[in-house]
């Protein structure tokens, strides 16, 4: 992970409700996360840029709050946004 990240990937299937340890801070997720899926580390407001491995990943379409589950339902790839001028 990056300092800049707003997200995690998981390692495994997590559930909702599952309170996670990382970095001395506690983040109850608010569902179920499948392996390989995103959630946030922090508060996310519609609009801002979503940051994995300290690279932009893609755009807020909605607030994410954190321990949200990050997936298509609310975030768009910052590669399309530019190539569709959206």
């Amino acid at each position: 992970m990056h300092q800049e990240d707003n997200c995690a990937t998981t390692l495994e299937d997590l559930e909702e409700n599952e309170e996670l340890e990382l970095e001395n801070r506690k983040i109850k997720l608010n569902h179920n996360i499948p392996l390989g899926h995103k959630f946030a580390l922090e508060n996310i407001n519609k609009s801002d840029l979503i940051k994995k491995y300290g690279e932009i990943i893609g755009i807020a379409t909605e607030d994410i709050k954190i321990g949200d589950w990050i997936h298509t339902h609310n975030i768009i790839s910052h590669y399309l946004k530019e190539v569709l001028n959206l």
